[in-house]
């Protein structure tokens, strides 16, 4: 009786031991996580916007294909703007001791402060999709690396091609995004330059925050205040939806043309249409991937990480016809 009592006892031992040394596996992660393998982070702005979807689609496809190197652990915010929220995200995964943080920050400077006690925790940072503030960071004494796209360059490329439809001195708006996101700056720079150089006068210059419903709302606003106004520039693709749709109530769609950029469907459906003249992608199913390899790549040798340039392209009807 006491040897049965006896292995009884060594047998449910075993079975607490065995079941407090496996964890469920995390949102994100692979269940079968082995030791060996890195954990990557990929923080993104809202989940809410395609184009970040379409990010976190391309960074899955990559890391089932690379199974054997690394786990991913994705998560974004629900608000654009909920930039405590996205702070909070960067905390959670230095809790988690990933090996790497690859992100797309809804703020160029507020983030950079957790991102560096990421970096002095020995986690590799790598910035994508919206740089980091470059005087924030010399202040800090912290070098993120930035691999993404010249968003300057992307809304220069989608101006000119607005501006050749138009002609010199035509009334134009600029609807923003965030003021204090680096690529909404960016773009909206790219858009001035291109619409000064070709001689249009740019009557507004407004903050849609890169929301579809705010920025119906400004457009909606501007064509009444500026019933002349020959076009709209807008620094991402959901504030496009929103000023052709505030143009179609207004029965102003057909001559007034809106260029975007981000390229995701709805914007693309509308380019084929003819109801959005133009938009620029930044292949965001590849966007995540490029910050994801080049963290592995150090992560491999290393290395300094280092800024990387990936590529812009301008969407046209002709474009997406050949």
């Amino acid at each position: 009786m006491k040897k049965t009592l006896l292995l009884s006892l060594v047998m449910v031992a075993g079975i607490i031991v065995t079941g407090c040394g496996k964890q469920a596996a995390a949102p994100g992660e692979t269940a079968d996580k082995a030791p060996d393998k890195l954990r990557i982070a990929l923080v993104m702005k809202s989940l809410a916007n395609e184009f970040f979807l379409t990010m976190e689609q391309g960074a899955r496809a990559h890391q089932a294909a690379h199974a054997d190197q690394y786990v991913l652990l994705a998560d974004g915010i629900k608000d654009e703007l909920d930039v405590n929220r996205q702070i909070q995200l960067v905390e959670q995964m230095m809790a988690r001791h990933v090996d790497a943080i690859v992100i797309a920050p809804a703020d160029s400077k507020a983030l950079v402060q957790v991102c560096q006690r990421a970096q002095e925790a020995g986690i590799i940072v790598i910035n994508i999709d919206n740089k980091f503030d470059d005087e924030i960071m010399k202040q800090r004494g912290v070098h993120i690396p930035f691999v993404g796209p010249d968003n300057r360059k992307g809304a220069r490329l989608a101006g000119e091609y607005l501006a050749a439809r138009l002609q010199p001195g035509d009334p134009v708006a600029i609807i923003e995004g965030v003021p204090s996101a680096f690529n909404g700056i960016e773009r909206r720079l790219g858009f001035e330059a291109a619409m000064k150089e070709a001689g249009m006068n740019i009557v507004a210059s407004q903050v849609g925050d890169w929301e579809m419903d705010k920025a119906h709302r400004v457009v909606s606003a501007l064509i009444t205040e500026h019933p002349d106004i020959k076009a709209f520039l807008c620094a991402n693709d959901s504030m496009a939806l929103g000023a052709v749709a505030a143009l179609r109530s207004a029965g102003k769609l057909q001559g007034i043309p809106v260029i975007g950029f981000d390229a995701i469907s709805a914007a693309v459906d509308l380019v084929k249409k003819g109801e959005l003249l133009a938009t620029v992608t930044q292949h965001a199913d590849r966007l995540a991937v490029f910050g994801i390899e080049a963290a592995l790549e150090v992560l491999k040798t290393k290395a300094t990480p280092e800024d990387m340039e990936t590529p812009v392209e301008l969407v046209t009807a002709e474009a997406l016809a050949s």
